[in-house]
């Protein structure tokens, strides 16, 4: 797959068939509409063409919500290069780029820069200065411009949109095999190993500490999670504390992401990680003293080991 951000690398594309979309968790509806348009391509001696935009238009356009992602940019991207896709299109989105309007947009970008054969949307996409654009502009422009255009039904986008709200809902509340049944695949976290105040190497368990890729990342449920690893493809297992530490008084009440590798000494500070949480062992709680922490987090890591063997794949 080859990555164009913006369009200048974007050039003697065959037959472009597109489709349009912020594909956030990349989830069996996404893939489904995936597949077809790889099928169209393949039918008409095309490529396969998915224009997406950088940031999330939600974040530039309605500045005071707090946009929390299924996936960050770099995350999205690794998951489509798994499905078969030609172009993943990354067009930056601005404020000057929504006040366009759908005429425009559709003669400028899908016309004139992407230069679309075919078109596939969904009945309510909407698009350019205050979402004036829709399907049935594209019908209304289709013969003049001469493109081909493809409807995906009402149920399939209705099921898509029902999806990505359930997964967030169950990655917020920590349900993490509900989560892999929506998505396809583990729900992962990406990262930065960091240095951190090395308490968990006084308690017997070192951590990595993890520094987010993306503060927009939705993030599950205070508690502790058995999780898998990657770190320069090298496959780990451990368990990791997603919360606050308030056992350890920590006043600032900073959100930790922390993660103890089993049977690992290894000095990994400033390279990057991939958590896939596994499944949740408990909420996090605070407890009467540091001995009793350190206790629970060695039946953490059996309950951990035994969740993890049952999930090997």
């Amino acid at each position: 797959m080859q990555v164009h951000y913006g369009i200048s690398s974007y050039k003697n594309i065959k037959n472009p068939v597109i489709t349009v979309g912020t594909f956030d968790g990349v989830h069996f509806g996404h893939q489904k509409i995936i597949s077809r348009l790889c099928k169209i391509a393949n039918t008409i001696n095309g490529e396969s063409v998915l224009l997406t935009f950088d940031p999330h238009p939600r974040s530039v356009l309605f500045k005071n919500q707090s946009i929390k992602l299924i996936n960050t940019l770099d995350e999205k991207i690794k998951l489509l290069e798994q499905l078969g896709l030609n172009h993943l299109v990354v067009y930056p989105f601005t404020k000057s780029f929504s006040k366009m309007s759908g005429t425009d947009y559709v003669k400028q970008h899908l016309i004139k820069e992407l230069n679309v054969h075919t078109l596939v949307i969904g009945y309510d996409h909407h698009f350019g200065n205050d979402r004036s654009g829709n399907i049935d502009l594209l019908r209304s422009m289709q013969e003049k411009e001469n493109y081909q255009l493809e409807e995906i039904a009402a149920q399939e986008i209705d099921e898509i949109s029902i999806s990505s709200t359930k997964i967030r809902t169950a990655i917020n509340s920590g349900q993490l095999s509900l989560v892999k049944d929506f998505l396809g695949y583990n729900y992962f976290i990406t990262g930065e190993i960091k240095h951190g105040d090395g308490i968990g190497k006084t308690l017997g368990f070192p951590t990595a500490n993890i520094s987010l890729s993306n503060n927009d990342k939705i993030i599950p449920k205070h508690g502790v999670y058995a999780v898998k690893v990657n770190i320069e493809n090298k496959l780990l297992d451990g368990i990791m504390n997603i919360g606050t530490r308030p056992t350890l008084n920590n006043i600032t009440n900073e959100l930790r992401l922390e993660v103890h590798l089993f049977n690992f000494n290894e000095s990994i500070y400033g390279k990057r990680i991939q958590v896939d949480l596994i499944d949740i062992i408990r909420d996090e709680i605070k407890f009467n003293d540091i001995e009793t922490l350190k206790k629970q987090i060695a039946i953490d890591c059996e309950k951990a080991k035994k969740i993890l063997q049952k999930n090997q794949v």
